[in-house]
């Protein structure tokens, strides 16, 4: 189960400040209403459920400015603000390419070095055709490895990659066959980043953690951007939450590189400014090698570069990339042409990136929020059960007051809102699916249908 001459020069002049006035007149007035509307969809995000709370950073002709609303936590009274710690999740995987091109700059690696250079011997990288897996690979996700091991089987599920070790992953690189060409095409990998990540450690001789913090967030300033946190960053760290439920964070081992990481909108808003070459560092070489794109996607209009992804569209070429964990969302992308930068955070799961998106290109549409109508709360009698998918999946339905819940078999349940008396949705949309009831001749409520892109599956009522 699962987008311008009292002679002719005169007027001359006149007539061009008159159209220079003019054009800063709209551009203050779009800016105006650019923030109102930033202001407004964060807003409407936190108050009907979908985050918990949402920091905006947002760097432009006129300097940075940050849009915070919520709360650190679920009933918490403290406000977030741009300094408020996120995991960031997969966007980690720019500040692991970003040390690969370092590398890269300084003489110590080649793009085109294979991975087993760098690995224990009794590893066994695959290859195909003779053909092996490069550094360059891993960092634009065209390796041949799978989005996720097949040994990839976490002991809590609710903070998954705590328990996959090192020995894990040389264990899955020694016994997995490659099904297509290196090189050959684009699938995105969490595993092939975390890889590159424990490759680069292993060529630096420290951690993954250390690397970052010694060639990235030493240079540029970055104060709270780390894996491990100290007390008082602890007390920074917003609670990641599914719906109003407050969920575990994210630990690491042999993965790090694909999404440990956390951070604040404003050390991510200067990363970015350094991205942009607004700031003077010797870490920009590599920032712009990380920019070239490489690759297509599997996506029409949008390339990969060395850990960023390239979306050319609306006549504009933004660079970026978002982030999950399991109860947070980050995004950060910048246009480097029209110099702006966009960082959103958010500690809930769903997506958030339209709202940078939208932010950097107003042609780039912003989420339509699913709205809950009213129903009576006495039908939900009706639907209270256990509706089963198959032997092993079932859906139980709940009533708590004048709350839905529903619970797939081995998750949590969520609140689900009313579009109608018989079709619902998750809370926040924590859920891309809706869910309906039938009835059979009788009037009792005998099916559930779970609605979602791919298509309905039908459950049938057994309790």
């Amino acid at each position: 189960m699962k987008k311008s001459k009292i002679s002719a020069i005169a007027v001359l002049v006149v007539v061009l400040f008159g159209v220079m006035a003019t054009s800063i007149g709209c551009l203050v007035a779009e800016d105006v209403e650019l923030s109102k509307e930033i202001e407004r969809v964060i807003r409407e995000r936190v108050d009907n459920g979908y985050s918990v709370s949402i920091v905006v950073g947002v760097l432009d002709k006129d300097g940075s400015k940050f849009y915070n609303y919520g709360k650190f936590a679920k009933g918490s009274t403290q406000d977030v603000n741009e300094n408020t710690i996120y995991e960031i999740g997969s966007t980690t995987k720019v500040f692991t390419s970003l040390i690969l091109a370092d590398m890269v700059e300084e003489g110590e690696i080649s793009l085109d070095d294979p991975i087993d250079k760098f690995l224990p011997k009794e590893v066994k990288v695959p290859t195909r055709d003779g053909k092996k897996i490069t550094l360059q690979h891993l960092a634009t996700h065209t390796s041949g490895l799978p989005r996720m091991p097949e040994n990839f089987a976490p002991e809590d599920w609710s903070n998954p990659y705590a328990d996959y070790t090192v020995e894990d992953t040389y264990d899955f690189l020694s016994n997995y066959t490659l099904d297509r060409d290196i090189g050959a095409q684009y699938e995105y990998s969490n595993f092939g980043a975390g890889l590159l990540g424990h490759t680069l450690a292993l060529k630096s001789g420290i951690t993954y953690e250390q690397v970052v913090v010694n060639r990235i967030c030493n240079e540029l300033g970055l104060k709270n951007t780390t894996i491990s946190l100290t007390p008082q960053q602890q007390v920074l760290l917003a609670k990641g939450h599914v719906g109003d439920t407050e969920v575990a964070n994210f630990d690491f081992q042999a993965l790090a590189g694909a999404g440990a990481l956390r951070s604040t909108a404003s050390d991510m808003l200067t990363f970015l400014s350094v991205e942009m070459g607004l700031k003077e560092t010797k870490l920009y070489p590599a920032m712009e090698k990380t920019q070239i794109a490489f690759a297509p996607t599997d996506t029409p209009g949008v390339e990969v570069g060395l850990g960023w992804h390239i979306v050319k569209k609306f006549n504009s070429e933004i660079i970026c990339h978002s982030g999950e964990t399991g109860g947070y969302f980050s995004f950060m992308g910048f246009d480097k042409k029209n110099k702006k930068a966009v960082v959103v955070l958010s500690n809930s799961k769903g997506d958030i990136s339209d709202i940078g998106f939208y932010i950097l290109n107003q042609n780039f549409e912003l989420k339509t929020l699913k709205k809950a109508v009213a129903v009576d709360p006495s039908i939900y009698d009706d639907y209270i059960g256990e509706y089963e998918f198959t032997p092993n999946v079932t859906l139980t339905i709940s009533r708590e007051g004048d709350k839905l819940f529903a619970r797939v078999t081995g998750q949590d349940k969520f609140e689900i809102l009313p579009l109608s008396e018989t079709r619902y949705f998750y809370k926040g949309e924590i859920v891309d699916a809706e869910i309906s009831f039938t009835r059979d001749e009788t009037g009792k409520v005998n099916v559930l249908i779970w609605h979602e892109q791919e298509g309905d599956e039908t459950a049938k009522r057994i309790k």
